[in-house]
């Protein structure tokens, strides 16, 4: 029966009369100074508490060795070496081989074959959790830490011996990570960086007035209700997969999760514009906003990786999304520094009296003199107005036109 992960298989008979099962495991080597492992956990489907059986190079004579192992917590949470000790479940032979016989050698892609005959307790035969995972290095007699992908941290499963099915993963484990998954890039990688930019450049345009900052409210919230649900599968994923620990995902997560929570609270404690303390309140809302849409993007391709997605199609495809993204932000920041610049040469030639304010506001006069003429020529010259004015008032606005005071216009 191929396994899930690891390109590994097993094969068993099971001799119901006295509860004994043989046992042959098929795995490779993925380094020439390295280990292979297979095992049962009598208790739960997860590497600690799995009595193993593990084969690797012998440090002084090369050949190859198949010894004893208990995965207890201190090992796992790498405290203390792995030591080889005798097993407490009733384990009747061992053995192992490299495919090839005698000639073959170790070395990265070796197969190797595991034999072993033991006794189960004669009421759990029904669900059997079998471990197994391998590593690149020994230290003398015991294995170091075997890598931390998804697929090394997905070596586990839960087999009846009678009937010879894989029981199913509750609860849709597989479906539920991908949900997982996609949920949080959309809400922290993408939703959250848009709003952020939706603040920044939307306020700039003066006649939105306070649209902007609704617009940007709705993105925001929409994002951290949307990361909230991806935020509470993803406990649930652990709840599921007590084995497996992805510790960094595991931290940026929720470091992420508890930015955006004191963001949101942020906005009750919002104050008014003529407060003293509202420029604190604003750089915190900045460094915590910021902080956030960071570490949500870094999670998100540290997701990518942990779920072994990190050469596929969707990472590409998310990719491209926040490059477009982060492009559109690039172009309207290089225009905001424009318009900037331009408003400090004007300030500083005010300042240095090369313009004044009665130009600026004689130029603002004349363009709003031309609107208003623009406006009675066009509505009213011929019209009601026109006729109880007389010809004094066409005239004198066509003498307007032709002065200059609607050339912006005519």
């Amino acid at each position: 029966m191929p396994l899930p992960s690891q390109d590994a298989s097993i094969a068993w008979t099971f001799h119901p009369h006295n509860a004994t099962l043989d046992i042959v495991f098929f795995g490779s080597f993925i380094s020439p100074s390295g280990w292979v492992g297979f095992g049962i956990n009598p208790n739960s489907p997860e590497m600690t508490g799995t009595r193993a059986l593990i084969a690797f190079p012998d440090p002084n004579s090369g050949q190859l060795v198949l010894l004893p192992y208990i995965i207890d917590p201190s090992v796992k949470l790498q405290k203390n070496p792995l030591l080889s000790k005798p097993l407490d479940i009733h384990l009747l032979a061992s053995s192992s081989t490299l495919y090839g016989g005698k000639m073959a050698t170790i070395h990265n892609g070796a197969t190797i074959q595991i034999y072993a005959t033991l006794k189960l307790v004669t009421n759990r035969t029904k669900n059997v959790h079998f471990v197994w995972n391998r590593g690149i290095y020994v230290q003398g007699y015991s294995p170091t830490i075997h890598p931390t992908n998804i697929n090394d941290l997905s070596s586990v499963a839960t087999i009846d011996v009678l009937s010879g099915s894989q029981a199913i993963c509750h609860n849709n484990f597989f479906t539920l990570k991908y949900v997982h998954g996609a949920i949080n890039a959309i809400s922290w990688g993408f939703i959250l960086p848009l709003g952020a930019v939706t603040a920044r450049y939307l306020r700039q345009i003066e006649s939105l007035g306070p649209t902007w900052f609704y617009a940007h409210a709705v993105v925001q919230l929409s994002g951290i209700l949307l990361g909230t649900v991806g935020f509470a599968i993803g406990i649930r994923l652990g709840q599921l997969s007590p084995g497996r620990v992805y510790g960094l995902h595991l931290k940026l997560g929720i470091t992420t999760f508890i930015l955006g929570m004191l963001q949101t609270l942020a906005l009750f404690f919002r104050p008014k514009t003529t407060n003293k303390f509202r420029k604190y309140w604003k750089s915190y809302h900045h460094f915590v906003g910021y902080g956030c849409v960071v570490l949500g993007v870094v999670n998100v391709f540290q997701g990518f990786e942990v779920m072994g997605e990190g050469r596929s199609y969707t990472k590409l495809a998310y990719c491209l999304c926040l490059s477009t993204l982060i492009g559109v932000s690039v172009a309207l920041e290089v225009n905001s520094w424009v318009v900037f610049c331009r408003k400090a040469k004007e300030d500083k030639m005010r300042r240095e009296g090369l313009i004044g304010s009665s130009d600026i506001k004689e130029e603002r006069n004349k363009v709003t003199l031309g609107i208003s003429i623009r406006s009675l020529t066009k509505l009213n010259l011929h019209g009601p107005i026109g006729h109880w004015a007389g010809p004094s008032l066409n005239g004198r606005v066509m003498d307007l036109i032709s002065s200059g005071g609607g050339e912006n216009y005519a």
